[in-house]
């Protein structure tokens, strides 16, 4: 196919196999591991990079776990539904799931991504998911998509009914923030108030001297964890 060696396609034709979908259209599925820094490089290709699909697959997504939790577990209340599907579709957890489907080995990085470790950086993958999840729904439609994505979170929507996952917001704000500049966040605690066994934490977050966000927690873990939550908070990076 244009653009694409016989390496290339075999394989496409190996991943295919992995995920147990067969393309009709192959050039969407390479186009789901195209990022960015790839098609800048390679512009003499005249290629785009897989930032639509993820558009496109974070929509579909949304819509598939909403359904399935709404279907499946249906005397939960819609705050729990809101925060279980928050879990599930969280940078982390989507992820893990592009690590555990080994989805990184595909990827069509440039140079400079490549080098700093791009193939395995947590942002990368999960909108990696999100553009393959939209490539099979635009080659095989909402039926198809909704069964490679669920085949592939089972184990993350069993974890976070069991309460073994929770949003990292640690990791979310520092993402957030190396976006635009380097990080140096600071998490200071301020306060720790009652008895030894039931003392309450206060934590405040910085990032380069500046105050971000503040919270508590019984423990320095689930303070640090509030008050990064109320920093994505303040900067617009999450609904109350």
């Amino acid at each position: 196919m244009k653009n694409m060696t016989d390496k290339r396609l075999d394989q496409l034709k190996k991943l295919e196999t992995e995920m147990m979908y067969c393309f009709n259209d192959k050039t969407l599925l390479n186009r789901a591991f195209m990022h960015s820094s790839y098609v800048n490089e390679q512009k003499h290709i005249n290629a785009k990079s897989n930032e639509r699909l993820e558009f496109l697959g974070d929509s579909v997504l949304s819509v598939v776990v909403s359904d399935y939790l709404f279907n499946k577990f249906k005397d939960l209340p819609e705050g729990d539904l809101t925060k279980l599907r928050a879990i599930i579709v969280c940078e982390s957890s989507l992820a893990s799931v592009s690590r555990k489907m080994n989805l990184g080995k595909y990827l069509l990085l440039g140079k400079g991504e490549e080098y700093t470790g791009g193939r395995d950086r947590t942002s990368i993958l999960a909108d990696l998911f999100e553009a393959l999840l939209a490539s099979v729904y635009l080659d095989g439609g909402l039926q198809n998509a909704r069964e490679f994505a669920l085949a592939n979170l089972t184990y993350v929507i069993n974890d976070a009914l069991e309460g073994k996952l929770f949003w990292d917001y640690k990791t979310h704000l520092q993402e957030c923030l190396q976006k635009n500049s380097i990080a140096e966040i600071d998490y200071k605690v301020t306060n720790a108030e009652g008895p030894d066994h039931s003392k309450i934490f206060s934590v405040e977050v910085y990032n380069k001297g500046e105050l971000l966000g503040s919270g508590s927690g019984k423990s320095k873990k689930e303070a640090e964890q509030e008050s990064a939550k109320d920093a994505l908070k303040q900067m617009g990076e999450m609904n109350e």
